[in-house]
């Protein structure tokens, strides 16, 4: 019950990070489906769908997968759907968004604006993601309280992505 209380008086997660990477690569990874492929989602989930139309009211569709090693969750399919509200490229992208549990839609969605804020810096890009939870289906709380530690996962999931992303660049550059 103290859990539910403390999650009902704060339903925004915020984080903010520094990639020692480009503004441009950082944009890149997070608004085109090749890269958020790539590093989407927490551990032992799989990208089953990824879609990026990148225009106001366009729409952005993944679906996550457990895996195998999530035991009695395996082949469960997490989808978020949403549409693009605002976009100032490099630098700002807002999605109003839906998450939910395939087959349990009406009782497991998850209504969320997710506002992703990125600049650049002396170190790399600081990225600031503001994710403002509006709705809670009745059989969500639990993920609800959940989106923080996956969030984390999967911001920690692109840094090891940006770093190779970054290499390979840095390396490609010296070979011309």
């Amino acid at each position: 019950m103290m859990l539910l209380q403390l999650f009902r008086k704060k339903k925004e997660i915020k984080f903010e990070r520094t990639y020692p990477a480009p503004i441009d690569t950082v944009w890149r990874a997070w608004t085109r489906a090749e890269e958020l492929r790539r590093w989407w989602g927490p551990d032992k989930t799989r990208i089953r769908e990824c879609e990026v139309d990148l225009r106001i009211g366009g729409r952005i569709y993944i679906v996550m997968e457990a895996t195998e090693e999530m035991g009695k969750y395996a082949g469960t399919r997490w989808p978020m759907e949403g549409a693009f509200s605002l976009i100032e490229e490099p630098t700002r992208v807002t999605v109003d968004a839906r998450s939910w549990t395939e087959g349990d839609e009406d009782t497991t969605t998850i209504k969320h604006i997710n506002d992703l804020t990125l600049t650049e810096g002396d170190r790399g890009t600081n990225l600031k993601l503001h994710i403002a939870i509006t709705k809670i289906g009745s059989r969500a709380r639990m993920a609800a309280f959940g989106m923080r530690w996956g969030y984390k996962a999967q911001l920690d999931a692109l840094e090891h992505i940006l770093a190779q992303t970054t290499r390979n660049e840095s390396q490609r550059n010296e070979a011309t």
